[in-house]
């Protein structure tokens, strides 16, 4: 069976990315599909992991004083990645209703953290670059404790602190992707969730 996001859901996001441009939800990804991804995740080989890079294309490198976290992309015709790619598709459809906003596609990994790993401030698109729209932060961590720190952080454009995030099981997050630093604290437990971004397919959108 295949999960459907709401329309109230959508509304409350597309409500929020309007008035101020990034919002935290509970309860848009269904429990069993979490428990899914989380098994996969807790099944996954260290050595199917690879580490994270910073920079795109000829830029690309590794930067371990940067970030330290490790990655494995989604692929569609992987369960239980699958789900979750078509609840994506279901909130890039959803989004150009209401917004038209011209996203066009989404590419996500897996981020596992290892005790002591962390992704120092950033932003994840160039100004007027439009390459990532919005980012997208899923958290897969049950029992997560405050001790445990690994917060998500959301800065505004004047690097003032927004949004300080604990990484529990089921919370998501979105937000404008040129507009908002942010950083991933250090963790002191493994810290899972799975980042994504939606893109345009050109240089030009309507939000």
């Amino acid at each position: 069976m295949v999960s459907q996001l709401s329309e109230a859901m959508l509304d409350v996001i597309a409500d929020a990315l309007v008035e101020k441009g990034y919002v935290v939800l509970t309860d848009l990804v269904p429990a069993h599909i979490s428990q899914v991804l989380l098994e996969k995740v807790q099944s996954t080989q260290s050595h199917e992991l690879k580490a994270a890079s910073i920079g795109r294309g000829a830029e690309q490198q590794l930067n371990p004083d940067i970030r330290r976290d490790r990655i494995q992309w989604l692929e569609e015709h992987n369960e239980p990645d699958a789900q979750y790619l078509d609840l994506m598709t279901q909130l890039k459809n959803g989004l150009n209703r209401r917004l038209f906003m011209g996203l066009f596609d989404y590419e996500s990994h897996y981020a596992v953290y290892q005790s002591g790993a962390f992704y120092k401030k950033h932003v994840d698109a160039l100004k007027g670059s439009q390459n990532r729209i919005l980012t997208t932060v899923f958290f897969l961590n049950p029992y997560w404790k405050e001790a445990d720190c690994g917060e998500l952080i959301i800065y505004d454009e004047q690097d003032n602190e927004l949004e300080r995030i604990a990484p529990k099981m089921g919370h998501f997050v979105i937000f404008l992707s040129e507009r908002f630093p942010h950083e991933v604290r250090p963790t002191l437990a493994q810290r899972n969730s799975i980042a994504g971004w939606f893109r345009v397919s050109n240089s030009v959108h309507g939000f």
